[in-house]
């Protein structure tokens, strides 16, 4: 599947398993799929709750940095990928 790179992941909170992800490019909207690829981590998972500033939000562009609920652990410095169809 084509993917376009869109952010870094800036922190994670492991005890709500929530991603903060720093936008650098295009746009993150709810119901996207993204990939999060890093040395240990490889997960694809579609985006169903987003927030900014624990406001939830529907979409957000470069520049912004979003909350985002994950299946799984994920890294700082981990690349954000969203997966176009």
């Amino acid at each position: 599947m084509p993917e376009e790179q869109i952010g870094l992941i800036s922190n994670f909170f492991s005890k709500i398993s929530v991603a903060a992800i720093q936008i650098t490019s295009g746009e993150l909207k709810v119901g996207d799929t993204i990939r999060i690829k890093g040395s240990t981590t490889d997960l694809t998972q579609q985006i169903d709750t987003m927030e900014i500033d624990r406001k939830p939000v529907q979409s957000a562009a470069a520049g912004a940095s979003v909350g985002v609920k994950t299946k799984d652990r994920v890294r700082p410095d981990d690349v954000v990928y969203r997966v176009t169809l």
